[in-house]
């Protein structure tokens, strides 16, 4: 282990040890593990992808936080394109971010699509889908109910920042003992700062003290010990997200010179729905959907997936013997 990872270990053991979690952290560890196990067993490969935004408190009862904002959107559709291509998937959202399967009823109004049938003589009635939405629904529930008959997803809830790094660093030393068959796919959006707990007041900041100061702390990064450390086999992948063309390929470069894993997604925050750049250390090359394809429907993250899972499969075969 080298010193600068040392040194981000440290950061990290040091915000772990100041920051309180759940009992539900440790319940979705023990999911995790058992879930990897599971496909370990099997000979499968493994995706795990994050999700949606995490949340910083600004009080210990807290009332106020600081939010990264993701519906969690390319997750969520990614998760459901690695099933596709029969990876088994851990997809850690964001509470209330888009879930892979019930993004596709988000639209509806959940009272909406029901009805009470009741019973014609009797005093017992049922609630059923209305006729105009079954087929929507169905398709759907009958997906969702096949890969969670085969065990081929589990999902796996975070809030705060804390319980995200906490679960992140539990889900990728499990993920370890798949070597190069673990792909990581790390599309949540996540705080580069918070307010760590002793300089966090207890109670309701009130706005009779006058105006808000805040001091914040910069995150520790999580990228070095994750792939040199934590997962170092695995097949990794980042996103980066800028608003500035020029800066989008440099910045993906400097990412993968700094941590040394596989891919970086380039996307610019207007065109990121239509366009994405994959970097390696390699290459840089342009993923997008036509006219066309957008008026399809198509979803850039099937081409995403299916490119991920091509330069996935090249780098299982050079690691073997």
């Amino acid at each position: 282990m080298s010193k600068v990872t040392c040194f981000k270990m440290a950061e990290l053991e040091a915000f772990f040890q100041e920051n309180s979690l759940p009992g539900t952290c440790t319940k979705s560890e023990n999911e995790a593990k058992e879930f990897i196990k599971y496909h370990k067993d099997t000979g499968n490969h493994v995706a795990f992808v994050t999700s949606g935004g995490t949340k910083v408190p600004l009080e210990g009862n807290t009332v106020r936080y600081i939010d990264n904002f993701s519906i969690g959107m390319r997750g969520a559709v990614s998760t459901e394109y690695f099933l596709q291509h029969g990876y088994a998937v851990i997809f850690l959202h964001r509470g209330r971010s888009l879930e892979p399967f019930t993004r596709h009823l988000q639209n509806l109004r959940l009272l909406d699509i029901l009805e009470v049938n009741s019973i014609e003589h009797g005093s017992n009635s049922s609630v059923v889908v209305k006729s105009d939405y079954c087929p929507q629904v169905l398709n759907v529930l009958k997906t969702y109910q096949d890969v969670m008959k085969k065990r081929q997803l589990l999902m796996l809830e975070f809030n705060t920042l804390s319980e995200y790094l906490y679960l992140l660093k539990a889900c990728s030393l499990a993920l370890s003992s798949l070597g190069n068959r673990a792909l990581l796919y790390l599309a949540a959006a996540v705080s580069d700062f918070y307010i760590p707990k002793d300089k966090m007041p207890e109670h309701k900041i009130q706005s009779s003290e006058g105006p808000l100061q805040l001091s914040l702390e910069l995150v520790p990064k999580m990228m070095a010990p994750l792939v040199m450390d934590w997962v170092p086999d695995a097949f990794v992948i980042s996103f980066k997200l800028e608003t500035d063309p020029s800066l989008l390929i440099s910045k993906s470069k400097q990412a993968l010179d700094r941590y040394q894993h596989q891919v970086v997604i380039g996307n610019l925050l207007d065109t990121r729905k239509r366009e994405v750049v994959s970097v390696t250390k390699d290459q840089e090359n342009w993923i997008r959907l036509t006219d066309k394809e957008l008026s399809l429907g198509v979803e850039i993250e099937s081409k995403i997936v299916s490119e991920i899972v091509e330069k996935h499969k090249k780098f299982c075969s050079h690691d073997c013997p």
